[in-house]
């Protein structure tokens, strides 16, 4: 495990795995979710890529970070392990709350970016998302994150998968969830707090953008995927059939083989751009 002291004082602690000599490749999880949220991408990803996966702050050994959180601040922490890793550009995906550090990333350090993966996401509050989120807040603030388990499940992972593996998928959620309550309500204060005028900046991405959910994900449904790539030039939807939102877990073959089919033509076009150029 690495780590990088950021110009306010934290430590960000990331991951580096695969190909050195691979194009780089960042993975950013969501809320509540440290860099182990990506245990079934390691492998495929690794054997093609420069992995770098980061533990947002609150989670995993990044740890509390002075209050309050906010996306775009994550989404500097990303640019400090750039820096830190000397990659000028890299391929980044994110996940959920990850998903929209991703795309204040294509927005606001379009420079930093070669393309970018968002699963399971979107780029506006609903209501109805702004009050379950507030209830999740105020569920772990009076009972800790115990208080979270069998009801966010539901929202997480389908209902096929809960019934084959109910049993593991109730056990890995304790786990990767096992943060500290103030920084899961940190975490959970920062996505409400994320302007949604940021869906007005996306038509200014300009790299290859690969939008991919599940057709259960009852968190962020195909609507919220299907305005991103309305609003982003150059977006490819994917759906993964029969996946909800937790689908890096639920179907990781179909969601790895989008995700490096998408990667490996993005790298093929500048490839070709670079030979025109060069000629």
């Amino acid at each position: 495990m690495s780590e990088v002291v950021v110009d306010d004082g934290m430590t960000i602690h990331y991951d580096v795995f695969g190909r050195l000599d691979g194009m780089p490749l960042v993975m950013i999880q969501g809320l509540g979710t440290d860099s182990r949220g990506w245990a079934l991408q390691r492998l495929a990803m690794g054997r093609q890529f420069r992995c770098i996966t980061i533990d947002n702050r609150g989670v995993g050994r990044t740890g509390p970070a002075p209050e309050p959180y906010s996306l775009e601040r994550m989404a500097l922490d990303v640019v400090a392990v750039l820096d830190q890793e000397q990659i000028e550009r890299a391929h980044v995906m994110g996940a959920s709350m990850g998903g929209v550090i991703a795309q204040i990333l294509g927005v606001l350090h379009p420079d930093r970016t070669r393309s970018l993966v968002l699963a399971c996401t979107s780029c506006r509050h609903h209501e109805w998302r702004r009050e379950l989120f507030e209830e999740w807040a105020e569920a772990v603030d009076q009972g800790g994150m115990a208080a979270l388990g069998d009801e966010a499940l539901q929202w997480l992972v389908g209902p096929r998968l809960r019934r084959r593996f109910g049993i593991w998928l109730n056990l890995i959620a304790r786990v990767v969830l096992q943060q500290p309550p103030g920084t899961f309500v940190a975490q959970v204060r920062a996505i409400l707090d994320a302007p949604d005028e940021l869906r007005f900046e996306l038509e200014h991405i300009r790299v290859p953008v690969l939008v991919i959910t599940g057709s259960q994900d009852a968190l962020t449904p195909l609507g919220d995927a299907e305005e991103l790539a309305e609003f982003i030039p150059h977006a490819r939807l994917e759906v993964i059939s029969g996946a909800a939102h937790g689908l890096m877990a639920e179907a990781p073959n179909g969601f790895n083989e989008a995700v490096l089919r998408f990667l490996a033509d993005v790298d093929a076009a500048e490839d070709a751009l670079d030979e025109r150029e060069s000629a």
